[in-house]
């Protein structure tokens, strides 16, 4: 029984699926070849993931592969209504409502545990926590994890032998974080900072937090915008990347104090404290594009805020001292939130190595140590081959010779 907000957004739903499923087309060729070969046949997989019309998309793949299908948001303001309701007409147990509270976030997550998954996808490892604390008794074959920061969280578990099952960090794979991470977080969460804000961010000073494939993705959109951008990463090589792109690159005491908007995206809780607001100019816009909502510290804000007035849908309005300083989204995933998320072009090719990575667990995790794994190369190269011819482009083919020359050690200066 799916828990959701009004089964009457169905058709609203299925209008937006179907728009998504148009730019998924490599999604498609394997939920075609699924259909036929019905890889997944009879096993449960529940899933933690933001409930947008991309991720219908793959929710639908995995059942025409035979699997029943349970899934709950991963972020409490991440959800389409709609999409919820289609999914839910489709056969899908979907536990998401847009704007849950955290008590009834948590009791969704547990929903889609009861139906005792065999494989389970994360975005933000949620699942993978509750099944090494609460939820122990449950027996699974794998995991996915689609972010950055779950993986993170994933590998303090190996590393300190805690983890008890194998997980594929989708999120390591070139076909996803090189476009998903960079291109889709770059656009997406720009989108969301100019619906939220208008403004117009031409002449912008706008500060980056964090300098990974996230980040950069950021950057380029910003500066792409005619945007002043600033850049703060801890990492020396980040940081020097980051001024060889022709941004400034500053502390994060010192990026504050000019900035007009800052996009925080590191994974990383507290990039934003209460010495940066002490700092900050008057309307200064915050926003975050990490997974969780813990890089902007809400809670030293508003204990040092005369007042929080919600003054436009997705933004608030803290009176700190005798500024002003506007958070978007509540802190959570601005592109989520405050926009619609990654274009589902992008996702196409993260969702592509989900839905595989599920037919790897299932065909390997009898062989697999409790360990984070990386789908195999060929897996990789065989998306962003589709996709490249997909998108009009043409792979350059080898001669024999030119094979040959690079296998050898002979040649040399002739």
């Amino acid at each position: 029984m799916s828990t959701i907000k009004d089964s009457n957004l169905s058709a609203v739903g299925k209008d937006e699926v179907k728009w998504a499923q148009r730019q998924m087309q490599v999604l498609e060729d394997i939920k075609t070849d699924f259909e036929k070969r019905k890889p997944l046949d009879g096993l449960n997989i529940g899933a933690c993931m933001h409930v947008t019309k991309e991720t219908a998309n793959l929710m639908l793949t995995l059942q025409s592969a035979g699997a029943n299908v349970a899934l709950c948001a991963s972020n409490p303001l991440s959800t389409k209504d709609s999409v919820a309701a289609y999914l839910t007409d489709s056969g899908v147990e979907v536990h998401a409502i847009h704007g849950v509270s955290n008590e009834d976030f948590f009791k969704h997550l547990n929903s889609v545990l009861d139906t005792k998954p065999d494989i389970t996808m994360d975005d933000g490892a949620d699942l993978v926590s509750l099944l090494h604390t609460d939820r122990s008794d449950i027996s699974v074959m794998g995991s996915m994890e689609e972010t950055t920061t779950g993986v993170i969280r994933l590998k303090s578990m190996e590393k300190n032998n805690k983890l008890r099952f194998p997980v594929v960090a989708v999120n390591d794979s070139d076909t996803k974080h090189l476009f998903d991470n960079r291109f889709g977080t770059g656009q997406s969460a720009m989108d969301g900072v100019v619906r939220a804000t208008d403004l117009l961010i031409a002449g912008l000073n706008v500060v980056v937090i964090g300098f990974g494939d996230c980040g950069k993705g950021v950057a380029e959109r910003a500066y792409g915008m005619g945007a002043k951008v600033t850049v703060v990463e801890p990492n020396s090589v980040r940081a020097l990347e980051a001024l060889m792109h022709g941004y400034e690159v500053k502390s994060s005491i010192n990026a504050a104090k000019i900035a007009d908007v800052i996009v925080s995206v590191t994974g990383n809780m507290h990039a934003l404290d209460k010495q940066h607001f002490d700092v900050m100019k008057d309307g200064v816009a915050l926003a975050n594009a990490g997974h969780f909502d813990v890089e902007i510290n809400l809670n030293a804000l508003k204990e040092h805020s005369s007042s929080v007035d919600r003054v436009r849908d997705h933004v608030e309005s803290y009176k700190y001292d005798d500024k002003e300083i506007l958070v978007l989204a509540e802190g959570r995933l601005v592109n989520l939130a405050a926009a619609t998320g990654h274009p589902a072009s992008v996702m196409d090719m993260s969702f592509a190595n989900q839905a595989l990575a599920a037919e790897w667990i299932k065909d390997n995790y009898k062989n697999l140590e409790s360990k984070v794994y990386t789908l195999p190369k060929e897996v990789d190269l065989k998306i962003a081959a589709t996709k490249l011819g997909l998108m009009g482009g043409e792979l350059e083919i080898l001669t024999e010779e030119q094979i040959n020359y690079l296998d050898s050690w002979e040649h040399g200066t002739s």
